[in-house]
């Protein structure tokens, strides 16, 4: 099989840190996420396709990110088992098969047409899931998919690259589609949004971090329907001590003041 180009830019693109920092972390003696996966995709893509530089803080803190998101949807097919899983903005996340959801659970992976096809080639056939080509953005996608269930939609790294008008928009046509479930997403408050513009990574593709979340329960009022019912914004003693020194007192003081600066959020519908 010959390795796989890519050529993606702008938010596309980011992609390849989420996957790369997977894949990094889950190699490591004391790893988190255990991702073997990723490591997989990522050995099939092309050497000059991985060209991000991703440091050893900002990969602890996806993995850290990404395991949370996975105990969520956990927790949520073990209360629903035959749910509906929607993930958007897929990328080349291996979410599916590191929860390896049952046999009644109905799973959709959504991302435009570029990356879905790729992904196709990346990953393996999985029975229960279907990609849908499309940006989260566009009108239409929804009605394609059942409301007959209780539904999970999850979101990582993906939402704080959409216009601040675009993720109510696009969170008011999910709570208005699906009959009950919940949405769980990372987001950023403002001036992280504007910091993380700075990021070496983020930077060399040329993305652009727009949609900043100041305070969680205001999406409540919104996007009506949305109740908030988890907001992490602390960090895991065990994880923060995996980290270099200088992440670690900077960590400490964002603990000391009452503004945060990131969040994963979970809300029911």
């Amino acid at each position: 099989m010959h390795p796989e180009k890519i050529r993606l830019t702008g938010a596309r693109e980011t992609l390849l840190i989420t996957l790369q920092a997977k894949a990094a972390e889950s190699v490591m003696p004391d790893s988190l996420l255990r991702d073997r996966f990723a490591a997989d995709a990522l050995h099939r893509l092309d050497p000059d396709s991985r060209h991000l530089e991703i440091g050893h803080d900002m990969t602890i803190g996806i993995a850290l990110r990404a395991y949370m998101l996975d105990r969520w949807t956990e927790a949520f097919l073990q209360r629903f088992p035959e749910a509906t899983v929607l993930h958007l903005g897929c990328g080349l996340d291996s979410r599916i098969f590191r929860v390896d959801p049952g046999p009644g659970v109905r799973w959709f992976e959504l991302d435009v047409p570029d990356v879905i096809s790729l992904r196709e080639r990346i990953y393996p056939t999985r029975a229960g899931c279907t990609t849908i080509a499309c940006s989260i953005v566009e009108r239409g996608w929804i009605e394609r998919l059942p409301a007959d269930r209780p539904t999970l939609i999850i979101a990582e790294g993906v939402l704080p690259y959409l216009e601040d008008d675009q993720v109510p928009q696009v969170l008011r046509r999910i709570a208005g589609h699906f009959p009950s479930g919940e949405i769980a997403f990372d987001a950023y408050s403002s001036i992280a949004i504007r910091l993380l513009r700075f990021n070496p990574a983020i930077r060399a593709t040329g993305a652009r971090l727009q949609w900043a979340v100041d305070d969680p329960a205001g999406l409540e009022r919104q996007v009506p329907g949305l109740q908030l019912i988890e907001d992490r914004s602390d960090w895991d003693v065990g994880q923060v001590a995996r980290m270099s020194p200088a992440a670690q007192m900077a960590l400490q003081l964002f603990s000391t003041i009452p503004y945060r600066m990131g969040h994963l959020l979970r809300y029911d519908f």
